[in-house]
């Protein structure tokens, strides 16, 4: 089972756009996206976008404004990464 299935979450946008681009494209919205919102209620954040982006070895992929905008959607939820 793929994760958004075990959520409950729509198909993933990287099937037709890529890792990276799709990456890319959340971060650019202004708007807090339903896996988001998903994954705070099932107490997963650890898995979303915002939260992995900000791993050392994605985070040279983002600008400052993309890492910036994960740190804040993530601190708006009170969550903070342990790495």
């Amino acid at each position: 089972m793929r994760i958004y299935q075990l959520f409950g979450l729509p198909a993933p946008m990287i099937s037709n756009r890529g890792g990276l681009a799709t990456a890319k494209k959340l971060l650019a919205e202004n708007k807090s996206q339903y896996g988001l919102t998903a994954l705070y209620k099932c107490n997963r954040l650890d898995l979303t976008v915002e939260a992995l982006v900000l791993k050392e070895k994605y985070r040279s992929l983002f600008t400052e404004k993309e890492l910036k905008a994960a740190r804040k959607r993530l601190g708006d939820l009170h969550y903070v990464p342990t790495y």
